[in-house]
């Protein structure tokens, strides 16, 4: 069976740094308190996306750019 699963940024950013031997992940480290707080927070983000997506035909629908712009973007 094939995976079809795909690998947030987050986590792809993470793998390239455990390729590299950039950084230790122990459950102990800072680094991994950081990792799991990025996480929650671009679950959070993608979850949201989702939501507006199914509620975009209520709101002022937008191009993903302006989306994009107007939810991450600081001014």
């Amino acid at each position: 069976m094939e995976n079809n699963k795909q690998v947030t940024a987050v986590e792809w950013l993470v793998n390239e740094f455990n390729k590299e031997r950039l950084i230790d992940l122990n459950q102990k480290t800072t680094m991994y308190l950081i990792v799991q707080q990025a996480k929650a927070m671009e679950k959070e983000q993608i979850e949201n996306a989702y939501g507006d997506g199914l509620n975009a035909h209520r709101t002022n629908f937008c191009n993903r750019e302006e989306y994009y712009n107007k939810t991450y973007k600081s001014k």
